[in-house]
C-alpha cells in the first residue's frame, strides 16, 4: 500500500464518519499528501455569506475565471464582487467538495455546484471541476471553475437563452 493510500484512507474514513466532505490528495515529488486546507477554506467561502471571505483567499493580483458563464475577475475586490453577485442571483448557493488532488502548486477540485436561480422553477446541482493555482504562500493566484451552464439552465427549468437580470 502506498504512502498516499495509507494517509488518504483514514482521512476519507474520518470525513465519512463525521459527515464532513471527503477530500483526498495526491503527492508530487517533495509534497506531503494531505487534504489541502485552502480547498476547505475555498468551499467555506463559497458556502458562506461574506463575499470578502472568498476574495481574501486570493493573492492581490489573483484571477478568478468562471468558465461556465465566460467571465474573469482580477484582484480581491472584483472576486468578492462576483461572489456578492452570485449570492444575489442564486439562493442557497453551495459547493460540495468530492475530491481534491494536489500536484505541486496546482490543486484540482471535483465538486458539486448547487443552488436555486431566483425565479427559476427548480434548483440545480451540477458537477464542477476547479483548478486552483497557488502562490508560494498558499494563496490562490488563479481559480478556473469548469461546469456546464447548459446543464444549470436545464435543471433549473429555464430556456437555453436565459440571461440573468442586470444588477
Amino acid at each position: 500500500m502506498s504512502h498516499v493510500t495509507r494517509v488518504a484512507i483514514p482521512l476519507v474514513a474520518a470525513a465519512a464518519l463525521s459527515g464532513a466532505t471527503a477530500v483526498t490528495a495526491t503527492a508530487s515529488a517533495g509534497v506531503a499528501p494531505y487534504p489541502p486546507r485552502i480547498v476547505a477554506d475555498w468551499a467555506r467561502a463559497w458556502n458562506g455569506t461574506d463575499p470578502r471571505a472568498l476574495g481574501a483567499l486570493f493573492t492581490a493580483r489573483g484571477v478568478y475565471a468562471d468558465l461556465g458563464v465566460g467571465v474573469t475577475f482580477r484582484g480581491r475586490e472584483e472576486i468578492s464582487g462576483w461572489k456578492a453577485r452570485a449570492d444575489r442571483l442564486i439562493d442557497g448557493i453551495h459547493v460540495t467538495v468530492r475530491a481534491a488532488h494536489r500536484d505541486g502548486g496546482r490543486i484540482t477540485v471535483g465538486a458539486v455546484y448547487a443552488g436555486h436561480l431566483k425565479g427559476a422553477p427548480e434548483a440545480f446541482a451540477v458537477p464542477m471541476t476547479t483548478l486552483l493555482d497557488l502562490d508560494g504562500h498558499g494563496r490562490i493566484a488563479s481559480d478556473q471553475d469548469h461546469y456546464s451552464l447548459a446543464e444549470v439552465l436545464t435543471q433549473s427549468g429555464l430556456p437555453a437563452d436565459w440571461t440573468p437580470p442586470a444588477s
